[in-house]
């Protein structure tokens, strides 16, 4: 798998990782038949594809990745979504795990460019 289609690959892992989280929000504590399976399924889904990703990216950088992206993304769909807005502190922190994503990825050797 090329570079292009493992980091495609992880950029579904994460989608389905932030469906997952949020359909596990709306679960009730797993009492909802709909969100707890899509919650089940969203994360199986999701760490399969990231095992993908793994076997050719460094693991620092996956969960680097994962983790950043996911975070602003499940805080976006929360907001948009549900109207769980943020204040100027986590906008401004959410902002500078966006940066760190865009260092890792543009700067670092690491992710093997």
């Amino acid at each position: 798998m090329g570079r292009i289609e493992i980091y495609a690959v992880l950029a579904v892992a994460i989608a389905a990782e932030v469906v997952a989280t949020t359909a596990l929000a709306r679960s009730a504590s797993f009492t909802k038949l709909v969100p707890s399976l899509v919650a089940i399924g969203g994360y199986a889904v999701a760490f399969w594809l990231l095992s993908l990703a793994l076997q050719v990216i460094p693991t620092g950088i996956v969960y680097a990745i994962w983790s950043g992206l996911g975070i602003v993304l499940i805080a976006a769909v929360a907001w948009l979504r549900y109207g769980q807005a943020l204040d100027g502190p986590a906008l401004f922190g959410m902002g500078l795990i966006l940066a760190g994503v865009l260092v890792v990825n543009l700067f670092s050797k690491s992710v093997g460019h």
